[in-house]
């Protein structure tokens, strides 16, 4: 029951910090919650097909089949998170002043909804089907059906409230400050992400330059316990990162920083009236 319980936390709070800021970020919009639960669900199809596909996955391209699927599907979550970030560079300002009408903020706000609904199901779908795996590994091994399910429930029940208090936290944000605040959230997960799919690539021997750990800080800070994994979710933190990781780490956080900078309109001074005669 207890390494249910454990394994199920852990893969929601990775799942479930994703989908807390995504909340927070599409707070206010008109249809954001159907998006986003539409998110989830097909993440957790899509988790119950790779599960049942895990045979065939793990042994395909030569055995790297699982490590290429996970990298692809964070490849992809990075493309949507910095298409999000780099669309509200562009129409941040206008979303911001059309909140209070709803429909004009939610056409605002369809393209990146899209985008936050893919980042949603592409999170719970790499989390969802590592949770189906490891539970079933334990089921093998000899644990009764009834303690993996009540301590997968408790496990839920925990990473779920851990990320409700990351989206109450996050709506405490003043609104005039909450899309600066999510969207440097954002520009770290995405490089966190980028970074954690490199780490895949080298595990597959895809990626191989640079490969040599930098440090380790499994004593300090292990990634493997509650704030390890928290700090992975969010900043893509590893206690033994590579070199490859970390460039690519700051070169992407530098890459969306710099598009979104440049897609951002000029900022409109106000005219200065000529002195009156």
């Amino acid at each position: 029951m207890l390494g249910a319980l454990v394994i199920v936390f852990r893969e929601v709070i990775e799942a479930g910090l994703i989908v807390g800021i995504v909340l927070a970020v599409t707070r206010g919009l008109a249809g954001s919650r159907l998006w986003i639960a539409g998110g989830v669900a097909a993440g957790v199809a899509g988790a119950g097909v790779v599960a049942a596909l895990a045979d065939g996955l793990s042994a395909a391209v030569a055995g790297r089949g699982q490590e290429i699927f996970n990298a692809s599907v964070l490849a992809a979550a990075v493309l949507m998170l910095a298409w999000h970030n780099v669309w509200m560079a562009q129409h941040g300002r206008e979303l911001a002043r059309d909140l209070a009408d709803a429909g004009r903020a939610a056409v605002c706000g369809e393209k990146t909804l899209f985008a936050l609904s893919a980042v949603v199901g592409l999170a719970v779908l790499r989390e969802g089907a590592e949770v189906a795996l490891f539970l079933y590994g334990i089921l093998v091994s000899g644990e009764s059906a009834w303690n993996l399910f009540a301590g997968g429930l408790v496990g839920l029940a925990l990473g779920a409230a851990v990320s409700a208090a990351t989206f109450y936290g996050l709506v405490t944000v003043p609104a005039r400050h909450l899309f600066a605040v999510t969207t440097w959230l954002i520009n770290f997960l995405a490089a966190g992400l980028a970074a954690q799919c490199v780490g895949f690539l080298q595990q597959a021997w895809i990626v191989t330059a640079w490969a040599e750990p930098l440090w380790d800080t499994s004593g300090i800070l292990p990634e493997s316990g509650v704030v390890g994994r928290m700090l992975r979710a969010l900043i893509g933190y590893t206690d033994q990162p590579t070199g490859m990781q970390l460039f690519v780490w700051l070169a992407t956080l530098g890459a969306i920083a710099a598009a979104a900078k440049l897609a951002a309109p000029p900022r409109q001074t106000a005219p200065v009236q000529a002195p009156a005669e």
